[in-house]
């Protein structure tokens, strides 16, 4: 292992470098227990989070999104009740729909940290379990590239409209013609805030797009509110999808509510379109932004809604 670049773990938000430590025996030396009394850090690197001593005992506050409140509340109580018994620890949640902090505490150190640990191990788990509803994008949605793409939808069903599956309900909405850089799940204005103050302080002198891209997405994955998915950036824009053949409006809804109607996706045969198309020009376009774009939605160019941006000149 290359000790200047060792490998990174994230645990509850936080980023840790996992060193390489080489043992040594020494047979004469008996075992001594440094992790005692009122420091000990048994569960948890004592600095990955604040843990306040009160006149009480301790306490910690968790910040978390209001529709996560039912997971760690469980049905009927029951997960909460089971994180307090194990942990010897009282956890106060707010009501529901009411954003604020999950706040735990304890008479013992090590019972607080061991409850936020877990209720930290819940969130993630359940943040990975949600659809995305932002994404980071570059706009090519020009008029000199929208006019291109439909040139190449229009040639495509031209040539290629007898090939199974191949329609016009495949293609994307010119005016949201995008590249991706990464998807986020982003449950409330805090956490949209929080993206958005994030994008602000990733400016920086980039020397090509595929470095903007890496290190853009490597600091929001840092930060918790992204899911790293390849070692380096898939740069893509998407010109024809099968899911475009869905009303995204019920899909939306679908999402919200938890159902699915949706019948299995009419797959297309794009052999054709690949030997004819390999080669087709899109055009050229300055890329000057980055945006914090909303899932589902539209501004009044008919591309994403904006909620936050990052401009490089």
């Amino acid at each position: 292992m290359d000790v200047l670049r060792p490998p990174l773990i994230r645990i509850g938000g936080r980023v840790y470098r996992k060193n390489l430590i080489q043992e040594q025996a020494f047979p004469h030396e008996e075992e001594e227990d440094f992790c005692t009394g009122p420091s000990d850090c048994t569960d948890e690197p004592c600095d990955a989070f604040v843990v306040e001593e009160t006149e009480r005992g301790f306490q910690c506050r968790v910040e978390a999104p209001s529709p996560f409140y039912k997971y760690i509340i469980g049905k009927k109580g029951e997960t909460k009740k089971r994180l307090e018994t194990e942990t010897r620890t009282s956890i106060s949640i707010p009501k529901p729909g009411v954003e604020g902090e999950i706040v735990i505490t304890g008479q013992q150190r090590s019972g607080v940290i061991s409850a936020r640990t877990r209720i930290d191990v819940l969130l993630d788990s359940f943040r990975k379990k949600q659809p995305f509803t932002h994404f980071l994008s570059f706009a090519l949605n020009q008029p000199a590239i929208q006019e291109k793409f439909l040139q190449f939808k229009e040639e495509v069903l031209e040539k290629c409209s007898k090939d199974h599956g191949v329609s016009s309900s495949l293609f994307q909405n010119p005016a949201k013609l995008h590249l991706t850089l990464g998807t986020l799940v982003l449950l409330n204005e805090q956490e949209i805030q929080k993206a958005c103050d994030l994008l602000q302080r990733c400016k920086e002198d980039f020397v090509e797009l595929q470095m903007v891209a890496d290190q853009l997405v490597e600091r929001f994955v840092a930060s918790g509110l992204m899911l790293k998915e390849w070692d380096r950036v898939k740069l893509h824009a998407t010109v024809m999808n099968t899911l475009f053949r869905k009303d995204p409006t019920e899909e939306r809804n679908n999402t919200m509510t938890g159902k699915s109607s949706f019948k299995e996706r009419e797959s297309f045969n794009g052999q054709n379109i690949l030997k004819l198309f390999e080669n087709f020009h899109f055009g050229e376009v300055q890329l000057d932004s980055v945006r914090l774009s909303q899932r589902f939605s539209s501004d009044a160019s008919g591309y994403y809604a904006t909620s936050g941006q990052l401009c490089f000149s």
